[in-house]
């Protein structure tokens, strides 16, 4: 997959510590990292981040940046929701995360969700009117926030002047890269 350079261009990853699918976290991370931008990854709280693989085999341990709570999303071009259904679950009950993504979509800055990480989209109610995928299971609760659900690997939708880019698993991380890489180039 080609690499834009994003220098200058700063994404904020927001986890819990436990539970999200290593993958979703880890290549996204690395793979904005090499193309020049400045990656934080947030999380509950300061002690290491334990992936899982398939949300249930260990995979490898992430230190975090930074805690959500000292977070200024503000600084931020984009929000990276990886998903993992733990994670997507504690994360979605986590008021400072349903906050940071309701700034984000209110600065009509783009949102990268990909497998459960929609969820957080649902809980901060900004899902209604817009079209996404995510992991199969969570369609029912898209159409039951408004949203339409579709069965493709990655969805980019700029309805109310944001941009929500959402993925269904990491097997679709390829094309959910080339859609957060698009969002991230500056347009001249």
């Amino acid at each position: 997959m080609a690499v834009s350079n994003l220098k200058d261009r700063s994404v904020l990853a927001i986890v819990t510590n436990y539970g999200v699918e290593q993958d979703e976290l880890v290549v996204p991370v690395e793979h904005l990292r090499a193309a020049g931008a400045r990656v934080d990854v947030a999380a509950v709280s300061d002690e290491p981040i334990r992936t899982l693989v398939g949300d249930k085999d260990p995979g490898r341990t992430v230190q975090p940046t930074l805690t959500l709570e000292k977070a200024d999303v503000t600084a931020y071009d984009l929000l990276l929701v990886p998903g993992g259904t733990l994670n997507a679950d504690s994360l979605r009950q986590d008021e400072t995360a349903v906050r940071a993504v309701r700034a984000f979509a209110s600065a009509k800055r783009p949102v990268a969700a990909i497998c459960h990480g929609p969820w957080l989209a649902v809980e901060a109610d900004l899902v209604r009117g817009k079209t996404l995928t995510s992991y199969a299971s969570l369609r029912t609760d898209i159409r039951n926030a408004g949203g339409a659900w579709v069965d493709k690997p990655v969805v980019s939708d700029t309805a109310d002047g944001w941009t929500l880019i959402t993925s269904r698993t990491p097997d679709d991380l390829d094309d959910f890269l080339r859609e957060v890489e698009a969002a991230l180039v500056p347009t001249s």
